[in-house]
């Protein structure tokens, strides 16, 4: 019988062994679970100082990657291309990037919060009801929750969309126009309505209280929540936890916010004080609410083409 040198018997089962087992190269180059969240200055970022959703996350493998955006739609266009999994944003940018072809998916929302939109006019102002609006320069973003808004108000006190006179732009350049007059009304959103109100004297003529909901909702991408939904699920417990906190605790969030904001803490204890609290996963029913915004731009013809809301829930939305 021919005798195996050691050599070559250690040769042997160093080639058994690379058959085996991976080798440490390839265990490096295995993809760890990411989770990229593109967050605006608000709740997202309050959960990013507590550092609870790392925490949680740790023990499944999942590393967490912040990325600060200025608004909705921008995160929208950052995960079209890939570059985040998760956002947060109002009512109206999700129906524009639907529209557009964006692998949008809505994973939770928060409660109805309509107080804390509305129509603002002047102190002086000879406006008195809705319906003093007919014809008057009404300035909002065009396309955001408050356009929305604004088509229910009229529809509401029986005024045609004809009877609006609407001056499109952006909240910086549309609380110059409404300072020096030249609009008559402006439709805006917190922390910027209760800026005007405590720094411009503004007066509410009236929020969206019985006309539209005004929800925030959370998002993320058909194909992560596919293969993702542990994750997506520990962060909108860990969302409604902050939630929660600031409902008991209105006077430290505002301080919390008011820090995040660079707004004075009477803005921002303001804002808090008419919010509503609380977050949870996506539903039929909530996705329906965004059906009739969706319906109602497309009418506008705001959106190129009719969309399907429910098109962008992921699976298991009850």
């Amino acid at each position: 019988m021919t005798r195996i040198s050691i050599p070559r018997r250690r040769l042997i089962q160093g080639a058994a062994a690379a058959i085996a087992l991976p080798s440490f190269g390839a265990l490096a180059q295995s993809p760890a679970r990411q989770f990229r969240i593109g967050n605006q200055k608000g709740y997202l970022t309050l959960l990013k100082g507590r550092g609870t959703l790392e925490r949680r996350l740790a023990p499944l493998g999942v590393s967490v990657k912040w990325t600060e955006f200025t608004a909705g739609p921008v995160q929208l266009e950052a995960l079209n291309v890939g570059s985040i999994d998760f956002g947060d944003v109002g009512e109206a940018p999700p129906i524009f990037a639907q529209a557009a072809g964006a692998p949008l998916a809505y994973v939770g929302a928060t409660v109805p919060r309509p107080q804390s939109e509305a129509v603002l006019v002047p102190k002086g102002s000879a406006i008195k009801t809705v319906a003093d609006l007919k014809g008057k320069k009404i300035a909002l973003n065009k396309g955001s929750n408050v356009h929305y808004f604004i088509v229910k108000l009229f529809e509401k006190h029986g005024l045609a969309f004809a009877d609006l006179n609407l001056v499109y732009l952006p909240p910086a350049d549309a609380r110059a126009a409404f300072e020096k007059g030249s609009v008559d009304a402006w439709v805006i959103w917190d922390p910027f309505l209760a800026a005007a109100e405590k720094s411009l004297d503004a007066r509410v003529l009236a929020d969206a209280t019985g006309v539209v909901g005004n929800r925030a909702y959370y998002f993320s991408s058909l194909d992560y929540v596919a293969k993702n939904a542990d994750v997506l699920a520990i962060a909108i417990e860990e969302l409604n936890k902050v939630d929660v906190w600031g409902a008991a605790n209105k006077g430290e969030l505002a301080g919390e916010l008011a820090t995040l904001w660079g707004l004075p803490k009477p803005v921002a204890e303001l804002s808090v004080n008419r919010s509503a609290y609380g977050t949870a996963p996506i539903t039929k029913a909530i996705l329906g609410e965004q059906q009739k915004i969706a319906d109602t731009f497309f009418e506008l013809k705001l959106i190129p083409k009719k969309i399907n809301v429910l098109e962008a829930a992921g699976a298991g939305v009850a």
